[in-house]
């Protein structure tokens, strides 16, 4: 039985459709109320074996933001070397400054671990906890886009680099980092798109029938 009003349902796809990668906020702070609502959304997200897998470091100090962003620049410069002409121009323009900007920097860690050795779904398929994870994120995400925040996932860094900073153990992988705050520029399509690094593909050509391959 659906549960959701027309008006409901609206919301939730506009939120989907809405929810962008932003790299520039302002340094207003967020309450902290605000800030568990976005933690919570993301404890309810789906976990494979009802693993959890999850914990949250929140960072506000400016002096570890400080020290997070450093890892990521020291990342992209290496990264570019991947790339030659515009296509190195446009992603060395690749904006790291809100790990610093953001009042609020969230990392994001997974435990292997956690449940012991026998969990169901990741005795078949041992990366159902980083897709737990990725769930979870995806929940916040949304929260933040529905209480007017901005977020930023930053993806390059070394994840050693980040279990330094972070005191984190040897075991438990750091999924991302978020940058979290208000922002006065919040774009209407995913910055790559808007910079010409991609384009959305169409949905048409990336649904197979019965098995791969295999259009209507």
């Amino acid at each position: 039985m659906n549960q959701f009003r027309d008006e409901e349902k609206e919301a939730v796809y506009k939120a989907i459709y809405t929810r962008r990668d932003v790299r520039t906020f302002l340094p207003d702070p967020i309450e902290e109320d605000i800030i568990m609502r976005l933690l919570d959304a993301a404890h309810h997200g789906p976990s494979v074996g009802f693993m959890q897998p999850w914990n949250f470091i929140l960072v506000r100090s400016a002096d570890v933001k400080k020290k997070l962003a450093w890892a990521a620049d020291k990342e992209r410069r290496a990264l570019a070397i991947h790339y030659e002409g515009e296509r190195e121009t446009k992603f060395m323009s690749l904006k790291i400054e809100g790990l610093e900007q953001a009042p609020l920097t969230i990392c994001v860690t997974c435990d292997p671990t956690r449940g012991g050795s026998h969990v169901l779904g990741r005795n078949s398929i041992p990366e159902t906890d980083m897709m737990s994870t990725a769930c979870a994120i995806q929940n916040m995400w949304l929260a933040a886009c529905v209480e007017g925040l901005a977020m930023g996932w930053v993806s390059f860094y070394k994840k050693n680099d980040i279990r330094d900073i972070l005191s984190i153990p040897p075991h438990i992988d750091p999924v991302a980092l978020l940058s979290v705050g208000y922002t006065d520029q919040y774009p209407s399509m995913p910055i790559l798109e808007s910079a010409n690094w991609e384009k959305r593909r169409s949905l048409e050509p990336l649904i197979f029938n019965e098995a791969w391959g295999a259009q209507a």
